[in-house]
């Protein structure tokens, strides 16, 4: 094989701009290769990493800290496939976090919940982001513990699975504070419900749930414990390729944690996909008061009562 032997100011050419690729992560101005090594220099403050535009075969385990993840161009900071923990992408525990314009792809774990985001502690705030293909989108949280998680903006598409003993979900967030839900898109589910809350206070509104290309997919909207707050101003169309066909907005199904007394269901708009079966809009296993206003819908019962 012969070999080819680069002259000395050609090598160094080639030295220098490798040397002058900028690090992909960033805090305070200074480059740092890995996300794991600018959590290290965050450690316990307050700061914001910025990730230049890329593809992303990396995880990190946020245990300390205020960290905000922001993409430097909304949209083009793509993390996909590696998880940390067996878990997702950003495993997430300091006192709290921010994630804005990134986005999360192709996520599958042993236990079926592979998702870009777990959220274990401290307060969570997600921003103009997606979650695409994955077993889960963002997940994780207590009854016990109550903290204040908040979703705007984003796109949750190609998620969820029930093939394993537990159904994962495009949404799965857990906690005895709030859980806000606005102005995100939800479609093309692929299993168990779309946004899944458990939660003592709620806001779901402004959203659009097309299930239209949904498969074996349950609740759009699923408040598995009760709550209060609202669900108001929403898009939601019902498919035809369901694993639970029967309601569309869910209401204590699972069981009667949190009170329920007053939650607002009003300003929706709800229709079925062609093909879809007769659904109610509204189930409720609470047996409490709701406050169901005006809200437009197309070939759904309005309210059942289980």
């Amino acid at each position: 094989m012969r070999r080819i032997l680069l002259a000395p100011l050609a090598l160094a050419a080639i030295m220098l701009g490798a040397a002058a690729q900028p690090a992909p992560f960033s805090v305070d101005g200074h480059g740092y290769r890995s996300l794991d090594d600018a959590l290290a220099a965050i450690g316990d403050r307050t700061a914001t990493i910025v990730i230049a535009p890329g593809t992303y075969r990396e995880c990190a385990v946020q245990s300390r800290g205020t960290v905000t993840y922001r993409a430097a161009q909304p949209g083009t900071a793509v993390f996909e496939h590696n998880v940390c923990e067996d878990k997702a992408a950003l495993v997430l525990r300091g006192r709290g976090s921010v994630i804005d314009g990134l986005v999360f792809r192709g996520y599958e774990v042993n236990d079926g919940n592979g998702e870009g985001i777990r959220t274990e502690a401290g307060d969570l705030t997600v921003v103009n982001s997606m979650f695409l293909d994955s077993e889960q989108g963002i997940g994780g949280g207590t009854n016990d513990v109550s903290r204040r998680i908040v979703i705007d903006h984003s796109t949750f598409a190609g998620l969820g699975q029930c093939r394993t003993d537990n159904c994962s979900h495009s949404l799965y967030l857990i906690t005895a504070g709030s859980v806000s839900v606005t102005n995100s898109r939800f479609e093309r589910g692929t299993g168990g419900h779309y946004a899944k809350i458990r939660a003592a206070h709620v806001q779901v509104d402004g959203n659009s749930f097309d299930d239209s290309a949904g498969h074996q997919t349950s609740y759009l909207i699923d408040l598995s414990n009760g709550g209060t707050g609202t669900v108001r101003g929403n898009t939601l169309v019902q498919g035809k390729d369901k694993d639970n066909p029967g309601t569309l907005i869910a209401v204590s199904a699972e069981n009667r944690m949190y009170p329920t007394e007053g939650l607002a269901i009003d300003g929706n708009t709800a229709s079925l996909a062609p093909g879809a079966a007769k659904a109610a809009f509204v189930g409720d296993w609470s047996h409490q008061r709701l406050a169901i206003g005006t809200n437009r819908l197309s070939g759904l019962t309005p309210f059942v009562s289980h």
